[in-house]
C-alpha cells in the first residue's frame, strides 16, 4: 500500500453491471469532492461487468478530481469483497471510504464521520439501525426480515455490539487499511463482517454512525446471498480461532 500525503480521501466504488445506476453516483461524488478543501481520488473497480459500466467511467469528466478505473485481469466477476479489497489496496489517501454504486447512501454523509477520526477512531462505519438513522425507502419485507435475522446471527457469532454490519458505507484510516485489507479472505457478501472482525482482532475501536439510506431498485442481493452470509460467518469464526487474522 502507498500513502500520498497530498491525498486526504480515497473513494472506492465496486461496480458490477452498473451502467444505469453508476452515472448518478459518480456525478454526485465528483460534484461533492470538487467542493471540498482537500484533495481526493475516486477508484471504480469494475468487477467483470458485461454491460457499459467501463464506458460510463471512461466518459466521465472528473475535472479537478482524480478518477481511476480498475478491472480484474481475467475479466471475471470475483465478488464485491474482492473489488473493495482491490480498490483499497491501490488507494493512496490518508482515509479510505467504500460506498455502493447505487448511491443508496450519498457521499456527503461522510461529513458525519470526520469528527470521530479526529477523536482517534481508525474505523468508522455507517449504520441503518441507530436511533438517528433514516431509511428513506425500505427494502422488500422479506429482505428486511432476512437482514434482521442475519444481523442477529452476525452479532452473536462474530461482531457483538455492532448493530448494522452490512451497510455499504465504511471508512478506514490508511493505517488501519494497511493492517486489515491484506488479511481479508472473503470475496463476496460477508467481506465487511470479516473486515470488522479483523479490525477488532488488531485492537481497533469501531464507531457506528447513523446514516440516511434509500433502497434503490436493481439490487443484486438475493435470498441465496443471505444464506451465503451465514456460511461465511461460520468460516470467519474458524479463521479467527485459527489465528489467520493476526
Amino acid at each position: 500500500m502507498v500513502i500520498d500525503p497530498a491525498i486526504r480521501l480515497s473513494l472506492i466504488i465496486p461496480a458490477y453491471n452498473e451502467e444505469l445506476r453508476l452515472p448518478q453516483t459518480l456525478g454526485h461524488a465528483i460534484e461533492y469532492l470538487r467542493s471540498q478543501p482537500y484533495s481526493s481520488e475516486i477508484i471504480v473497480v469494475d468487477d467483470g461487468s458485461t454491460d457499459g459500466t467501463e464506458q460510463v467511467v471512461r466518459k466521465k469528466d472528473p475535472a479537478s478530481v482524480s478518477l481511476k478505473l480498475l478491472s480484474h485481469d481475467d475479466g471475471v466477476n470475483h465478488g464485491k469483497g474482492a473489488s473493495v479489497k482491490r480498490g483499497m489496496m491501490e488507494a493512496r489517501g490518508a482515509f479510505r471510504l467504500f460506498m455502493d454504486a447505487d448511491n443508496s447512501t450519498t457521499l456527503d454523509q461522510i461529513d458525519r464521520f470526520w469528527p470521530y477520526f479526529e477523536q482517534g477512531y481508525e474505523v468508522v462505519i455507517g449504520s441503518r439501525a441507530l436511533k438517528d438513522s433514516v431509511i428513506g425507502v425500505h427494502q422488500a419485507r422479506y429482505k428486511e426480515i432476512a437482514g434482521r435475522f442475519g444481523n442477529w446471527f452476525v452479532r452473536t457469532l462474530a461482531i457483538p455490539g455492532i448493530r448494522d454490519t452490512q451497510a455499504g458505507f465504511k471508512m478506514f484510516s490508511a493505517k488501519a487499511s494497511e493492517i486489515i485489507f491484506p488479511r481479508q479472505t472473503i470475496q463476496r457478501w460477508s467481506y465487511d463482517v470479516e473486515l470488522l472482525v479483523i479490525a477488532r482482532t488488531h485492537g481497533y475501536h469501531i464507531r457506528e454512525v447513523p446514516i440516511t439510506w434509500i433502497n434503490v431498485s436493481g439490487s443484486k442481493v438475493t435470498m441465496q446471498s443471505y444464506f451465503q452470509v451465514l456460511g461465511d460467518v461460520l468460516q470467519i469464526r474458524r479463521n479467527l480461532k485459527a489465528g489467520l487474522y493476526r
